[in-house]
């Protein structure tokens, strides 16, 4: 799927790269002459080709970011099924959506391998309901 980053990433990207040429060539020129260091010309060329390819390459990759949705959104996971992977007393972890989550079931014990139901988040914690064979969820009053 392709996708255009925004406006502002491409940029930022050319103005750090141009950042980047512009500060190599000031230590090449400027910075090692005062060490009594000198390089060739061909050679600060080299290494302003080779400073561009891992820009370009840096832009590349972090543009393929733009396209991907989000893993987990929280007006997501209410309502979403998930699988109880360990309880202890009305508390435990559940996996819903590939993530591990911490949960509580006040009402119901539960125990791994149950299926359930988020009813509602209270911060970073889920609150969950054992599912029913017929789809329902015992939500509590």
């Amino acid at each position: 799927m392709k996708s255009t980053p925004p406006l502002w990433y491409v940029v930022q990207s050319i103005l750090g790269a141009l950042f980047e040429q512009a500060l190599l060539v000031a230590v090449v020129l400027w910075l090692l002459p005062r060490f009594d260091i000198r390089m060739p010309l061909w050679l600060l060329a080299m290494m302003m080709l080779a400073l561009a390819v891992h820009s370009y390459t840096m832009y590349r990759a972090g543009k393929v970011t733009f396209s991907l949705k989000p893993k987990v959104a929280f007006e997501n996971i209410i309502g979403a099924e998930g699988v109880v992977t360990s309880w202890q007393g009305s508390e435990g972890y559940i996996k819903v959506q590939g993530v591990l989550w911490k949960a509580r079931c006040p009402e119901h014990e539960l125990k791994p391998g149950d299926k359930v139901v988020v009813t509602t988040i209270e911060r970073l914690r889920l609150v969950v309901a054992p599912k029913m064979p017929c789809g329902d969820s015992i939500v509590p009053d």
